[in-house]
């Protein structure tokens, strides 16, 4: 498996020793955790540098909610909530910056201004025109599976498969090279809570691709279901669990809101894995 990430504005990510915390900062009024706290610019920067703070390498910028049922809205809306926010820290340099678009424009954009990532949920299938843009800015690309509008195949590792090779053919047509490519099974979209639990026990097979691999299962609503707390923010002890055991499945780099539990968490599994290498 690949032991660093290209990314945008000829950055490296170097990955193996230690976890890669990337935090969440949602620029939106109704994102399922979080909507509405952060959406001035003001206290988005605040909350930037707070995670960052607290142990964040990267923040993931993201304009428009991706919750189950969330209405889409237009590129413009998109720009207007996440293109300030990008300008402001890349121009301090803070931080390694993603953008959660599955927009062509608004990653170009975004990536002009100075961001260096990203994260599509759609897998470079959504936008035609996405993974070219991906190419030319020499950005790095976070791939996420996505079953929302097609039926799945009934086992959840070769759903991944049928659904990271179209995703791959397309990166490569563009031009991306294979080391600007992080992979991220995608929990919570298209899956039902058996099938959330289903990729959390199986998840070490997905390093068959080769591909550094993202964990994003903050605050889902499976982590819920299994606690029986309906706040989000109540979820955020089982979400560093959930980070623990991915992990020790060979995953790279974790996607969340709270960035302190899951660092405190995921140092004690670094600890041990560094150990066991040296041995």
């Amino acid at each position: 498996m690949q032991s660093s990430w290209a990314i945008g504005h000829n950055k490296t990510i170097f990955l193996g020793t230690k976890s890669v915390l990337m935090g969440i900062l949602n620029v939106t009024p109704d994102s399922f955790s979080d909507g509405g706290e952060h959406n001035s610019f003001e206290d988005a920067i605040r909350h930037a540098d707070k995670m960052l703070h607290d142990g964040a390498m990267i923040i993931d910028v993201g304009g428009e909610s991706t919750r189950p049922g969330f209405g889409e809205i237009g590129c413009d809306d998109e720009q207007r909530r996440v293109l300030p926010v990008v300008e402001s820290l890349s121009g301090q340099g803070k931080g390694l910056l993603s953008i959660d678009t599955y927009h062509a424009e608004t990653a170009r954009l975004a990536l002009k201004a100075g961001a260096h990532i990203i994260n599509d949920i759609w897998g470079l299938q959504k936008d035609p025109e996405m993974a070219e843009i991906i190419a030319e800015e020499q950005a790095g690309i976070i791939i996420m599976h996505n079953s929302r509008e097609r039926v799945p195949l009934p086992d959840m590792i070769e759903d991944q498969k049928f659904f990271f090779d179209k995703s791959l053919e397309i990166a490569t047509k563009a031009g991306i090279p294979d080391n600007s490519i992080v992979l991220d099974p995608g929990f919570g979209f298209g899956k039902n809570y058996h099938d959330n639990l289903a990729l959390l026990q199986r998840a070490a097979e997905l390093r068959m691709f080769g591909f550094p691999l993202l964990a994003a299962t903050s605050r889902k609503r499976f982590l819920g279901t299994i606690t029986g707390y309906e706040n989000p923010k109540m979820r955020d002890i089982a979400t560093a669990a959930t980070s623990v055991l991915l992990r020790q499945a060979g995953f790279s780099l974790f996607r969340v809101h709270n960035v302190t539990d899951n660092k405190d968490a995921l140092a004690i599994v670094d600890a041990l894995l560094n150990v066991e290498e040296s041995d």
